[in-house]
């Protein structure tokens, strides 16, 4: 079989492995050329393509193109190529390889067609991202990497877990619909809710986002979470539980992000927030509810890049994100601000910006169906998120109280990148349908219907009333300097719980149970040996000690020089290896 085009992540995988030899200005203009190049690759892209190869023992399909992996290949194209024309200005190679990997790895898993190419990528990703977030140069970007990790890691054993049952069950790997029937497929879900997040199993997103670079959080924004929103529709339409994990995704997430003062925690919450729709689309199964879901994953890339965008500009031009050291930015980011003010209507859903034109979607198939509590649920996280990202993302940072600073503009590539998103999230509300003609299934639904302009912008009235109300009162929970507590307390509690356990009691035990099986297994035969042929005891004691030292001090050196030496290049080195030899072998096996 010959293929006419390149599988858009191989064209990532290859732009990254070149990136580590790359630096300056050929590094930055090769981000943007690789993701450049995806993009017009991915307008060619035939649908209805199955790539199909016979590989150890496997009928593996690593490339499926149809309607619903085509949109979400398209946006990550998009939405890579706006996040390298961000990231122009940043020096840090690290960033630039790790991006490229991370989009690779999303696109991997976008096109997959069967659950082994699914999981390879999935935990290319999990490394890549997690790897974004400990190179973030924040003060807890490292340890909050590690947890990041930890959780996604526990999520692909899960997921792995799943996909070994199911096979064993069924004898396929095809990347289907497979429906809660049974513990593989509930392994399966559990795998993919982590990474979307799912109530309880959220705390690494907030965790961890605001710990990246300026440039890393957009570019975490926009992969993991519809990753799994993706595999969810692929794999889970019309199961059910899902409305009601998604309705609660929707409304929790409020509260953390009205009282939270760290603006990109902020945006991290509404993203949860953002997703339970999506979520909610995908328990509902109609077409108009998973054709909401996809539009609505569609425009909030976009969106929620954009708010990212907005206050990364505000962190490098000042240093500082939290609500309580901002405000007064209007006076000189102006441009900045005009782009927050879209990216905030279009996630609060105003009309002619993209939110409208896809939330609104979800929220009719929940009506259709007679879903009366999801309805208003999801009416109360519509009038939730305008108050949180809509009002206070723009106001803290911009507007409140005039903090003295007077940082310049933001840089010009930043700009235009913040642009061109903001752009497409007010095209796409004023000209819905051009995203409509591409979603999976025929759209018959007519967004700016009289009631459903009507139903929005009372809703918004009375969010932005209540707002300005229980500020001039003060009843508004003032921003100040603070931890807030979220449910990964009670991990934390746990594991330390765990970890006092095991060194108290587990590990006391452990030791005596070796010191007396080394004793009577090995030292008093030994004594007795030695006593039975006198002064050989010395001889064998001192030439045990004198291995064992010399053992110690090989491992030892060996360990020093690990650390000593700098090993990301040859990790990453490594890593992308080991992917480009991979597919190009599987791709040339199939007769490319």
């Amino acid at each position: 079989m010959t293929i006419s085009f390149m599988p858009p992540f191989l064209i990532f995988l290859i732009g990254s492995f070149f990136a580590l030899f790359l630096r300056g200005k050929v590094l930055k203009w090769w981000i943007i050329i690789v993701p450049a190049v995806a993009l017009v690759n991915a307008f060619i892209l035939p649908k209805g393509f199955v790539y199909n190869v016979h590989f150890i023992g496997l009928d593996l399909a690593p490339v499926r193109i149809d309607q619903l992996s085509y949109v979400f290949g398209l946006i990550f194209c998009i939405i890579s190529l706006l996040n390298s024309i961000y990231a122009y200005g940043l020096d840090d190679y690290r960033h630039h390889v790790a991006a490229l990997l991370t989009e690779a790895a999303a696109l991997g898993v976008v096109f997959a067609g069967d659950y082994f190419s699914l999981f390879f990528f999935w935990e290319i990703k999990a490394l890549s991202t997690s790897y974004l977030v400990a190179i973030g140069g924040r003060e807890d970007s490292l340890k909050a990497s590690f947890r990041y990790l930890l959780m996604h890691v526990t999520g692909g054993v899960f997921l792995l877990g799943g996909i070994l049952l199911h096979f064993h069950q069924t004898g396929s790997i095809a990347f289907n619909y497979l429906g809660l029937t049974n513990l593989a497929s509930l392994l399966i879900l559990i795998g993919f809710g982590i990474n979307a997040v799912f109530p309880l199993l959220h705390t690494w997103l907030p965790d961890a986002y605001p710990q990246a670079s300026y440039a890393g959080t957009v570019v975490l924004s926009a992969f993991t979470t519809k990753s799994a929103v993706y595999t969810l529709a692929r794999a889970f339409p019309g199961t059910e539980i899902l409305i009601v994990a998604g309705v609660i995704m929707t409304a929790f997430p409020i509260f953390f992000a009205v009282i939270e003062n760290d603006m990109r925690k902020v945006l991290s919450y509404s993203l949860i927030n953002q997703v339970g729709f999506m979520v909610t689309g995908i328990g509902i199964g109609t077409e108009l509810s998973l054709n909401g879901t996809v539009a609505h994953a569609f425009a909030h890339i976009l969106y929620k890049a954009l708010l990212f965008m907005s206050m990364g500009a505000v962190l490098k031009q000042t240093g500082k994100i939290k609500a309580t050291e901002l405000g007064g930015l209007f006076r000189t980011m102006p441009w900045t601000l005009t782009f927050c003010i879209v990216g905030a209507a279009s996630i609060s859903g105003v009309p002619l910006t993209s939110g409208f034109v896809s939330k609104s979607m979800i929220v009719a198939a929940s009506a259709h169906q007679g879903l009366t509590i999801a309805w208003f649920l999801l009416l109360f996280a519509s009038a939730g998120v305008f108050h949180h990202s809509g009002i206070k993302i723009p106001f803290f940072a911009f507007f409140s109280h005039d903090s003295g600073l007077r940082p310049k503009e933001a840089p010009f590539h930043m700009l235009l990148a913040m642009g061109i998103a903001a752009f497409l999230c007010i095209a796409i509300g004023v000209y819905p349908w051009a995203l409509y003609s591409i979603l999976p299934y025929p759209v018959h639904y007519i967004p700016y219907a009289p009631n459903h302009v009507m139903e929005m912008v009372e809703l918004l009235g009375f969010s932005a009333l209540a707002f300005t109300l229980l500020m001039l009162s003060g009843i508004y929970p003032p921003e100040m300097r603070a931890i807030n507590l979220d449910f990964d307390w009670f991990y934390r509690r746990g594991l330390q719980l765990f970890m006092y356990l095991d060194r108290k009691v587990l590990v006391e035990f452990e030791d005596r149970i070796v010191n007396t099986a080394y004793e009577w297994l090995f030292l008093n035969p030994m004594m007795a040996f030695a006593k039975f042929f006198k002064g050989i005891d010395t001889y064998v004691v001192d030439g045990t000690v004198n291995g064992s030292a010399k053992v110690t001090y090989s491992v030892s050196k060996t360990l020093r020089k690990l650390q000593t030496g700098n090993l990301q290049d040859y990790m990453i080195l490594f890593v992308i290896g080991i992917l480009i030899l991979a597919c190009v072998i599987i791709l040339l096996r199939g007769g490319i």
